[in-house]
């Protein structure tokens, strides 16, 4: 019975090597150089003072508030708009499969092409959107260079490019559900409001949770659209935490950089993980 429980052992080696080697390792190599002020040739231990220094400048920690403004908005929005468009996408309209084909395309659209895109379409006097405005009577607005929209603009952007795999997802779990508890609903003389309500929305939480921490963890972790739309401006506006940590390596503050990478991995560790588990919880009872 021993030899078997460690012949069966042994399969676990491949993948704690894997582990060990491209996440642990690197894990306390980054945490060991967040410490100190290096470069390609030497080192010199500062202990906590880029951390120090991360969380008190007002150019750096600015990226903390605008990494957990842009997580808990676009989490928010594709949760919501995702589930009224995956219920309408369910219904027995005819051009359901053409309407899915068609929320579902951004995702297929390379981010750096949206984000190049979406900045032209929002160029202050050439760009589309004020364009159409303009035809409209109102006056043009400066999407991406206001320090106080353009935050917001980027947003829009990523809920307009995820919202289709939220979709996707909650159309699979919209149809696991049993269609007899609609049929006995409906002879209960329920609305479709009511239904929505009691039925699909608690019947489709798994499917909703998924959603929640892929698109809160993808906020914490975003870049590229928001790169290639704004660069972190006007100013440092619309910097997050990657941002910040790709000027920082590019200046050669590299142990500054690298200790912002550990601030976004606890940032993600400390929200993310009591969130899957309060979901799953939540999940469970009902």
């Amino acid at each position: 019975m021993d030899k078997k429980k460690i012949y069966s052992n042994w399969f676990l080696v491949p993948a704690m090597t894997i582990f060990i080697v491209m996440f642990l390792v690197p894990m306390v190599i980054s945490l060991f150089f967040s410490l100190t002020v290096w470069n390609f040739r030497d080192y010199t231990f500062v202990g906590l003072d880029n951390f120090k220094m991360f969380l008190t400048e007002a150019s750096l920690n600015i990226g903390i508030k605008n990494t957990l403004i842009y997580a808990i908005l676009t989490c928010l929005l594709k949760v919501v708009l995702a589930f009224f468009i995956a219920n309408f996408l369910t219904s027995k309209i005819k051009t359901k499969n053409i309407l899915r084909s068609v929320i579902f395309f951004p995702n297929l659209v390379s981010t750096i092409a949206v984000g190049i895109t979406f900045a032209a379409l929002m160029h202050p006097s050439k760009g589309l959107l004020n364009a159409t405005l303009g035809v409209l009577g109102i006056g043009p607005i400066n999407w991406l260079g206001d320090p106080g929209l353009a935050l917001y603009s980027v947003i829009g952007t990523d809920v307009w490019k995820g919202v289709g795999v939220a979709t996707v997802i909650y159309i699979a779990g919209i149809q696991a559900i049993d269609r007899t508890y609609y049929e006995a609903a409906a002879i209960d003389g329920a609305s479709k409001w009511q239904q929505l309500k009691a039925i699909t929305f608690p019947l489709c939480r798994p499917a909703m949770n998924s959603i929640i921490i892929l698109a809160f963890v993808g906020g914490m972790r975003s870049f590229d659209l928001i790169w290639s739309m704004t660069g972190g401006g006007p100013g440092f506006a619309t910097d997050v935490v990657a941002s910040i940590v790709y000027k920082q390596y590019g200046a050669g503050f590299y142990g500054l950089s690298t200790a912002g990478n550990v601030i976004m991995f606890i940032m993600i560790g400390v929200l993310a993980f009591p969130l899957q588990k309060f979901l799953l919880s939540k999940e469970v009872d009902g």
